[in-house]
């Protein structure tokens, strides 16, 4: 069992709940009013903007203030909005409006938050594809999306032009950062000229279109771990939920630590999650556009270039997924780079270790930050930071006030105690309005305003979340059930690994056993008998993976995060 780190005398200077009564009181920023969702009482932000629409124009009013950062482009805010407006006047100019599917495929860009807004801005649905999708999962998610317009990168079109004849509906492609003229496809840089040009674009506004807030406006689709992936349909309110969700999360910390909340102050955030991810698009980038904070984007992940942006750039906040963080502190080049300006670093979409909490704190004097979501949730439910993450770091922390947690036995109707395991529960103002087009799957999934999430999770006292594990990555041996995350994170205690992830494996008489692969820190050594003692020191024997597998790279991971269990699956297969 991992030891809470030591925190300050005195904390918490006042319960959850306390912090609650205090940021939601009558005229707070964080006011609480409850309206009715798909016939459905809920607590929503009363204060939150009522579309994307008005957040991008709050966005416009940052001015020259830096946005988009990516390697030797930069754009302020005023540039930003002229091509969201330029481009939305486009799209309508090509007969879309509300309700049209506009799909945008392509990597971390300047491009992408003009696409994504000039859609949302005139009440389209924007199709936010998977970048790291093959030509027929690119063309699944258009196919079924039903989109009329694909604005990407020129890698994504090579990817999908060989499946074009199967797309009737595509009615027109805007590509951008194309060699060379592509032949019937136009270039974005024709309407918005290229991101050094964009502050040279008419200052007009967007167009104005009717949107409510639960209008729709995002069709994200799942990992697809299981089966085809499935189309979380997002509306407005979703997103915008997202911006006061993470200002009340950032407020509950300080209040929790006893101090009185701080000025408003920009911030220079790494982004080094793919846009077309919940966590990336609404919970980083809604909060960064309402802040007026700056986003920097990398082609891709490569640590030494991370901490030469850090550097340069006094960069405030970063993370993504364990791995970045642990190759943040235990990179040999770290030493090399000034890395002070680092406050946060924050991760999600797979388990983080106790031991990393400890070392973010500990070697940058930063604080770790975490919480769970998933698509259907638009990102944002729990979070976790500050004292209160390395007090319990085992948790995603308490629910945002606007949300709510049960858990619930099998039957679906049981609420169990705190303490007791079963599969969460979750509402509030950023779940989904289903699936797109799959009412059977939406109508088992989502009940009466709740998503079942299929996490099997628990809660203490103070409504603390703890995560045991995907349902479906329960290992079961001999009627004994082996919660993988707990494993998972006994052996993350082990000085020598950096990532783990525990799978069940077939056996005749017990029906599963469990088993491991790890990537080992470099320089470190340890054998699987070394890892196996470690773990049995910990856990009772039944849980002790009976073989382990070493990885000299990260193991296999989805764009969001979540390790690709089931191609670790094939490394135990005979051959």
């Amino acid at each position: 069992m991992t030891k809470a780190m030591a925190i300050p005398a005195g904390w918490p200077a006042c319960t959850v709940a306390e912090v609650e009564q205090k940021l939601c009181a009558p005229g707070m920023p964080f006011e609480m009013e409850t309206v009715e969702i798909r016939g459905v009482p809920t607590r929503v932000w009363k204060n939150a903007m009522p579309s994307l629409a008005a957040l991008a124009r709050h966005g416009r009013s940052h001015g020259d203030a830096t946005f988009v950062i990516y390697e030797d482009e930069r754009v302020s805010y005023a540039a930003w909005f002229r091509a969201v407006a330029a481009l939305a006047a486009r799209l309508q100019a090509l007969g879309l409006g509300k309700g049209d599917r506009v799909a945008l495929a392509m990597r971390n860009l300047p491009e992408w938050p003009v696409a994504f807004f000039a859609i949302t801005g005139i009440g389209a649905i924007c199709v936010p594809l998977n970048a790291w999708w093959t030509g027929e999962e690119l063309e699944y998610g258009l196919a079924n999306s039903g989109a009329r317009l694909l604005i990407c990168d020129a890698e994504r079109l090579d990817r999908i032009t060989p499946h074009l004849p199967e797309l009737p509906e595509l009615d027109h492609i805007l590509v951008t950062r194309a060699d060379a003229p592509v032949g019937g496809v136009a270039r974005l840089e024709d309407v918005i000229g290229p991101p050094s040009a964009w502050a040279d674009l008419p200052d007009a506004d967007l167009p104005q279109v009717e949107i409510a807030s639960d209008d729709p406006a995002t069709i994200l689709y799942t990992s697809g771990t299981t089966g085809h992936p499935k189309g979380a349909l997002g509306t407005h309110r979703n997103f915008t939920s997202n911006v006061l969700s993470s200002g009340y999360s950032a407020a509950r910390t300080v209040l929790r630590r006893g101090e009185a909340l701080p000025a408003p102050a920009r911030k220079v955030m790494l982004t080094v999650i793919p846009l077309f991810h919940a966590t990336a698009c609404s919970a980083t980038m809604m909060g960064a556009i309402a802040g007026g904070h700056t986003l920097i984007f990398m082609y891709r992940w490569e640590p030494e270039k991370a901490f030469a942006i850090i550097e340069r750039e006094k960069v405030n906040a970063t993370g993504g997924v364990p791995t970045i963080a642990w190759q943040l502190i235990e990179h040999p080049a770290r030493a090399k780079y000034d890395l002070s300006s680092i406050e946060t670093i924050g991760y999600g979409g797979a388990p983080s270790a106790p031991e990393l909490v400890r070392k973010i704190f500990e070697e940058f004097g930063a604080l770790p930050g975490n919480g769970w979501g998933m698509t259907e949730t638009t990102a944002t439910v729990t979070t976790h930071s500050g004292e209160d993450y390395l007090n319990r770091p085992t948790s995603c922390g308490p629910a945002v006030a606007t949300a709510d947690l049960e858990i619930r036995a099998e039957d679906g109707v049981t609420v169990l105690p705190s303490g007791e395991i079963g599969e969460l529960w979750a509402r509030g103002p950023m779940i989904v309005a289903g699936y797109w087009q799959n009412p059977e799957a939406s109508a088992a999934t989502f009940v009466d305003g709740w998503v079942r999430t299929g996490d099997l999770a628990w809660l203490d006292e103070e409504g603390f979340c703890f995560i045991a594990d995907r349902a479906k990555d329960i290992v079961i041996r001999g009627g004994e059930n082996i919660y993988s995350s707990e494993v998972e994170n006994a052996l993350y205690d082990h000085p020598a690994v950096i990532d783990a992830a525990v799978i069940g494996i077939p056996h005749r008489t017990l029906g599963e056993e469990p088993a491991a692969v790890v990537q080992l820190a470099a320089g470190s050594t340890a054998s699987e008998a070394d890892l196996q003692g470690h773990v049995r020191a910990h856990l009772a024997a039944f849980k002790v993976p009976v073989r382990i597998l070493f990885q000299a790279e990260p193991l296999p991971r989805n764009a969001n995060g979540k390790i690709l269990k089931r191609e670790l699956k094939a490394l135990f297969e005979p051959t």
